[in-house]
C-alpha cells in the first residue's frame, strides 16, 4: 500500500472518495485493521509510504513513531504518518481542519463560553482550537462526567450561557441519525452550533440549530476535507498553491455525488419521469417512494387508503422516508403528500437538496389511482393546500411547463448553484 487509511471500521468512510477527488492520480486505499494486534502488526511491518489514522488508533501509533510534531503531542492523537526510509514520522491535520472549518464560517471564538460535547479524541482537538482561539471558558460536557476534571452533566450544560457548541460524540451519526446529544431550544444567545459528524450532512442537533435561527449551524465534511488536504501535503511534501480553494472544491464535489435529491410536488407533477433522467444524469441510485411503500406493505396504494385511510397511508410512508432518507446517493421521488409530516422533510433535509417540481394545475391529472385527487375540486383545493408546504421546504423550484428535457436543465442548474456555494 502506497497510501490509504486505517482504522478498526472503514465501511462509511469518504477518505478514499476525498483523497481522488484531490489528486486523481493519487493509489489511496481503505486498509480495516480491526484489532489491535492487527495494527500492532502493521505498524512494525511498515508497508506503506504515507497513512491517515482514524479511531481507535490515533493513540496507539504514536510510540512508534520516530517523532510526532508539536501539535500532535499536545493533542496527544497522531492521524497522518509518513515513512522516510523506515521511519515513521507522526502529525496532526485535524486541527488544522476544524480551524479552517472555525474560520470559513466566520466563527469567533475568543472571550466566548464553548461547550464541548463529548470525552473522545476529537475532543482533545477542539479543546485545542478554542483555546488557541482565545475562548473565555471551555466546558466538558459528558454522560458521566469527572468532577475533578470540571466536566458537566448535560443537565449543568444547559445552564452556562455558552455561545458556543462543539459536537464531538456520535450521537446522530449514520446510521442512527434523527437524534441528538443536547436539547438546544432552552439555550438562548448561541452563536455557533458545530458538529463534527459529516454522515449525514446535517445531524439533528444541527437541523434544530436551523430551526432557532443560529448563526452558524454546520456539519464537520468541511473538518474532514481540509484535514485530509493538509495530509496530502505531509505525504506528497509540498504544499497546495491555494489549499483553501481545494477544500471548497473537493467539499462541494463530494457533497454533489454523496447527497440525496429529494422531489417534491403534486402528484402528476412529473416527479418520477423527471427522478429518473435526474439519476441518470447525476450517477445516483433512483427511488420512488410510493413504488417502496406498495413493495414493503404489499398493497396497492388505493387498497391501502381504503382498508387504513390517508393516516394509515401516511404512516407506511413515514417509514420508508426514514429508510431512504439516511442513506445517500439516491434522486427520491417522494409522494405528493409527503410534505404534511414535518418529520419526513428533516429527514429528507438531513441528507440531501429538495427540489419542488411545479407543474401548472391545469396539467395535472385527476384520477389515475390517486385517492386524494379524484375530481378537479379535490385537485384545485389540495394544490392550494400543499403549495406553501411545497414552498416553505424546497431548496430550488423547477418549473415543470414545457418538457421533461426542460425542466431536467432547470433541475441541473439549480443544483449547479446550490453547491457552489
Amino acid at each position: 500500500m502506497e497510501y490509504g487509511l486505517i482504522g478498526a471500521k472503514l465501511g462509511h468512510s469518504y477518505s478514499k472518495i476525498i483523497h481522488e477527488l484531490l489528486l486523481p492520480q493519487y493509489p489511496y486505499e481503505l486498509h480495516p485493521l480491526p484489532t489491535e494486534a492487527e495494527a500492532r502488526q502493521f505498524l512494525e511491518q511498515r508497508p506503506f509510504q504515507a497513512i491517515n489514522v482514524t479511531i481507535p488508533y490515533k493513540q496507539l501509533v504514536i510510540p512508534y513513531c520516530e517523532a510526532v510534531d508539536e501539535r500532535a503531542s499536545a493533542i496527544g492523537a497522531v492521524n497522518t504518518i509518513v515513512n522516510r526510509d523506515g521511519k515513521l514520522y507522526g502529525h496532526n491535520t485535524d486541527f488544522g481542519g476544524f480551524l479552517y472549518m472555525v474560520k470559513a464560517h466566520g466563527v469567533s471564538l475568543r472571550d466566548k463560553t464553548v461547550l464541548i460535547l463529548g470525552t473522545g479524541g476529537t475532543h482533545n482537538t477542539t479543546w485545542a482550537v478554542a483555546h488557541d482561539r482565545g475562548a473565555k471558558q471551555i466546558y466538558t460536557v459528558s454522560r458521566h462526567p469527572d468532577p475533578e476534571k470540571g466536566e458537566l452533566t448535560y443537565a449543568q450544560a444547559l445552564t452556562t450561557g455558552a455561545q458556543i457548541i462543539i459536537n464531538t460524540t456520535p450521537v446522530g451519526m449514520y446510521p442512527n441519525v434523527g437524534v441528538s446529544a443536547l436539547d438546544i431550544t432552552s439555550m438562548p444567545g448561541l452563536e455557533a452550533v458545530i458538529d463534527v459528524i459529516y454522515n449525514p450532512d446535517k445531524t439533528e442537533l444541527i437541523l434544530r440549530a436551523e430551526e432557532l435561527g443560529v448563526p452558524v449551524a454546520v456539519g464537520g465534511l468541511e473538518m474532514l476535507v481540509a484535514q485530509a488536504v493538509y495530509a496530502a501535503e505531509f505525504f506528497l511534501d509540498r504544499k497546495f498553491e491555494d489549499a483553501g480553494a481545494e477544500i471548497a472544491r473537493v467539499t462541494s464535489e463530494l457533497r454533489r455525488e454523496q447527497l440525496n435529491i429529494a422531489l417534491i410536488g403534486m402528484p402528476s407533477s412529473g416527479k418520477s419521469t423527471l427522478g429518473r433522467a435526474l439519476a441518470e444524469r447525476l450517477g445516483k441510485r433512483f427511488v420512488d417512494l410510493d413504488e417502496e411503500i406498495v413493495k414493503a406493505d404489499g398493497r396497492s396504494i388505493p387498497d391501502i387508503f381504503a382498508a387504513e385511510g390517508e393516516a394509515g397511508f401516511r404512516k407506511l410512508e413515514a417509514a420508508q422516508t426514514a429508510r431512504f432518507a439516511r442513506e445517500n446517493r439516491q434522486v427520491i421521488s417522494c409522494g405528493g403528500g409527503v410534505v404534511k409530516d414535518p418529520a419526513n422533510l428533516r429527514a429528507l433535509h438531513a441528507n440531501g437538496i429538495v427540489l419542488f417540481i411545479d407543474r401548472p394545475l391545469e396539467d395535472l391529472l385527476v384520477g389515475g389511482g390517486r385517492p386524494l385527487s379524484t375530481s378537479p375540486e379535490a385537485l384545485k383545493t389540495m394544490e392550494a393546500q400543499r403549495r406553501p408546504l411545497y414552498l416553505a421546504a424546497a431548496d430550488a423550484v423547477i418549473p415543470n411547463k414545457t418538457t421533461p428535457a426542460d425542466a431536467v436543465t432547470a433541475a441541473m442548474e439549480a443544483l449547479d448553484e446550490i453547491f457552489s456555494h
